[in-house]
């Protein structure tokens, strides 16, 4: 029987992604799942910390495994912006095209060489009361338009250093080979899978 485990998250999009990375070992229940409807706090100012949150309010409250994560887009030319506040960039949460349009504003005239940037995601896993942490990230660089109609979030501009083409560019499979969560997950799946 495949141990269940919760991934505090309310984002269709990172739960399809996550559970495409973690395959058949463990069966992934969302929020919606354990009937979790309700505002997970998340007001940390860190991505570690805002993870540990999530994790930690899912796990008290419902006492079941549980892992939570928190990604960011920082952009060295804009001292590490967006960072936490990736989702809330442009003003709304999760408005991907507002906070687009306020990375392109705000880097206007930045030369290419300047644009460099790296996405990072941090996953909080909570099993048998215990915390672990896992770091994932990908360097690359934000270009000046959109490319590519997949993904979502900053996917259109963002370029990572070891591709060809921007996140929202590529597959599905291609992204999870090479990217922030991709690799911090594949930390959390190598743990789980060494149990």
């Amino acid at each position: 029987m495949k141990r269940k485990i919760v991934f505090a998250t309310n984002n269709e999009h990172k739960l399809a992604e996550l559970r495409e990375l973690v395959g058949e070992r463990f069966e992934i229940l969302s929020l919606a799942d354990i009937d979790c409807y309700g505002d997970i706090p998340e007001d940390c100012p860190t991505l570690e910390g805002n993870a540990r949150q999530k994790a930690e309010w899912i796990n008290r409250r419902y006492g079941i495994d549980c892992f939570s994560d928190d990604t960011g887009l920082e952009i060295d030319a804009l001292d590490g912006e967006p960072g936490v506040h990736s989702a809330r960039y442009g003003g709304v949460a999760h408005d991907s095209e507002r906070n687009i349009d306020k990375v392109l504003s705000k880097l206007q005239g930045v030369p290419q060489a300047r644009r460099t940037a790296r996405f990072r995601t941090v996953v909080c896993l909570i099993l048998d009361g215990e915390e672990h942490l896992f770091e994932g990230k990908v360097e690359g660089e934000i270009l000046t338009e959109r490319r590519g109609a997949g993904g979502f979030g900053y996917d259109s501009i963002f370029h990572p250093f070891e591709a060809d083409r921007t996140f929202a560019q590529m597959s599905a499979h291609d992204k999870n080979a090479i990217s922030h969560r991709g690799r911090a997950v594949a930390k959390l799946v190598d743990f789980l899978s060494n149990l």
